[in-house]
């Protein structure tokens, strides 16, 4: 009887130990659970931090925009065009002093190989013969015509038929761009537009943004047929 109590009792007391271990698995358990929702917190507290850091990844790639940086043609711009003291019709003037009998084509401010502005002027006599006279931009000094050696009978009819179209004045049609859009003149040039138009292509840069407007002017209405501006 002792044996079957004792053997009762062993099976009897087994049932309970492992009641007992299934409730500190329980317990375990639980706490697991709260340790994990503790993280989960702990997560989405680093989740709240991120909205922040995504908010400053914002802020950081807008910043640019509303820095008021400028591009690096609008920073060419701004430390060229200052410097320069002699206005493209000036420039013209000199350019076309130098060829004799000749019109204006074409000038456009550029930065010189010694770092200081100049005037690239382009000239050409009634029959389409095209010369290139840099003009300093500070002194006003014309240097020795060059030729264009690239030029063949076709471009010099081409050019000849312009001349005898532009019945506006390179200093007309710039008149008519900076009546649109207050600025300083960078370029001024002869051309043909897409539909065969004779224009006088304008290039006005405006000094508090130092953004160009580009002006595709009729060179024989004074029409504005074209307005582009580059912000870059």
């Amino acid at each position: 009887m002792d044996t079957k109590r004792s053997g009762t009792l062993a099976y009897g007391n087994r049932p309970a130990r492992l009641r007992a271990a299934g409730l500190v698995c329980a317990v375990a358990v639980a706490g697991a659970l709260v340790t994990g929702c503790g993280d989960d917190k702990g997560g989405g507290g680093g989740g709240s931090s991120s909205p922040s850091e995504s908010g400053g990844g914002k802020s950081a790639a807008a910043s640019p925009s509303g820095s008021g940086k400028l591009t690096q043609d609008q920073a060419e711009r701004k430390a060229l065009i200052p410097k320069a003291k002699i206005t493209y019709d000036k420039a013209l003037a000199a350019a076309t002093g130098a060829v004799s009998g000749s019109k204006p084509v074409r000038a456009e401010l550029k930065r010189g190989m010694d770092g200081k502005p100049e005037w690239e002027a382009e000239v050409a006599t009634s029959d389409g013969t095209k010369s290139e006279v840099v003009v300093d931009a500070v002194s006003g000094k014309a240097a020795k015509p060059r030729p264009d050696t690239d030029e063949d009978s076709e471009d010099k009819q081409k050019l000849a038929g312009r001349l005898k179209k532009a019945t506006v004045t390179a200093q007309q049609a710039a008149q008519v761009a900076t009546d649109k859009k207050q600025g300083k003149i960078s370029s001024i040039e002869l051309d043909d537009n897409d539909q065969g138009k004779v224009i006088w292509s304008v290039d006005v840069v405006t000094t508090n943004d130092w953004n160009k407007t580009t002006y595709d002017i009729d060179a024989s209405s004074k029409k504005v047929l074209r307005t582009h501006v580059d912000r870059d």
